[in-house]
C-alpha cells in the first residue's frame, strides 16, 4: 500500500514538473521568426521586433549568447575581430531570412 501511494505520488510530482516547464520550450527561433516577435539585426544577433514577453526575451537571450560563443571561436581562428564576424553573420543571416520575417536596416525594422 505504502509503494503504490509513493508510486503514485511520484507520477504526479513528474507530471507538475513537466507541465511547468513545458512553456520554456514551447517558443522555438523559427516560430518566434514567423510570429514577427523577433528580428535579424546586421551585427549578427536577434533582437526583438516590439516588446518582448519573458519567454521571448529568454530565447533571444539565449540564440544571442550561442551565436557570439560560435563568433568569438571563428574570429579567433581566423585573427581577426569579433565585430568583423559579428557584421558578416548579420549580413548573412539578413539575406537568408525568409520573405514576411523582420529585418533590421537603417535602424529600422522592415518586412523582408
Amino acid at each position: 500500500m505504502k509503494q503504490a501511494i509513493t508510486k503514485k505520488a511520484m507520477v504526479i510530482f513528474t507530471a507538475c514538473l513537466l507541465f511547468m516547464t513545458q512553456p520554456a520550450y514551447s517558443l522555438d527561433l523559427q516560430t518566434a521568426k514567423s510570429q514577427g516577435l523577433v528580428g535579424e539585426t546586421p551585427d549578427g544577433y536577434l533582437s526583438a521586433v516590439k516588446s518582448p514577453s519573458a519567454e521571448t526575451k529568454a530565447l533571444i537571450e539565449s540564440v544571442n549568447l550561442k551565436r557570439k560563443q560560435k563568433y568569438q571561436e571563428i574570429a579567433t581562428r581566423n585573427n581577426t575581430s569579433l565585430k568583423a564576424i559579428e557584421e558578416l553573420a548579420g549580413n548573412k543571416a539578413i539575406e537568408k531570412s525568409k520573405p514576411g520575417s523582420y529585418i533590421k536596416q537603417g535602424g529600422s525594422w522592415q518586412k523582408k
